[in-house]
């Protein structure tokens, strides 16, 4: 059982740094010169919203697998879950919550008034331009949090692949008084 939790450990960890990489190297794609070719203002940003979508879904299922993972671990082996891993993980869900649920449906509603006649959105010129203002400034802070969540997830991995020592003197099983059981 304990090495099936950490091949699983591992994997969501891999999983949640991919998935991180992708959205930190691969989602600049959909802002290139060639795709502005393809797709042009606002129909890339629109591509890329329903990548976001998705992205921040698979950011958190790996974050509320990640934070089952170390409970099940520690129900399993014994040991203490370390604090900075577990601050890890969590910080980096709360981020992914926090872009999945306010911060990405904020940029959403500022393309739209940013470009309003093909979103067929009453705005005045004055209400684009400051949308257009206001959604370069909320990107940074995305593409910011995207670079910590990226940083920090790569230190959840090492962490998780070099589990540290294992508790000596301690009997998983009776910890929970599974040994008493008729």
């Amino acid at each position: 059982m304990l090495s099936f939790l950490r091949f699983f450990g591992v994997t969501v960890a891999a999983v949640w740094l991919g998935t991180s990489v992708f959205g930190l190297f691969v989602m600049p794609v959909f802002f290139s010169v060639e795709m502005k070719r393809l797709f042009p203002p606002p129909y890339n940003g629109a591509i890329a919203q329903l990548v976001l979508e998705r992205y921040f879904v698979v950011h958190i299922i790996c974050g509320l697998l990640a934070l089952a993972h170390l409970g099940a671990d520690w129900m399993y082996s014994g040991k203490v879950v370390s604090r900075v891993t577990l601050w890890l993980a969590g910080s980096v869900l709360a981020i992914s919550l926090l872009g999945g649920y306010w911060l990405q449906p904020k940029l959403e509603k500022l393309q739209k008034i940013k470009y309003a006649d093909q979103y067929r959105v009453a705005a005045t010129p004055l209400e684009r331009e400051a949308a257009g203002k206001a959604f370069g400034m909320w990107h940074g802070v995305s593409r910011t949090l995207d670079l910590f969540a990226l940083f920090a997830l790569w230190i959840y991995l090492v962490r998780i692949v070099n589990p540290g020592e294992p508790q000596r003197f301690v009997s998983p099983i009776n910890k929970f008084g599974m040994d008493k059981i008729n």
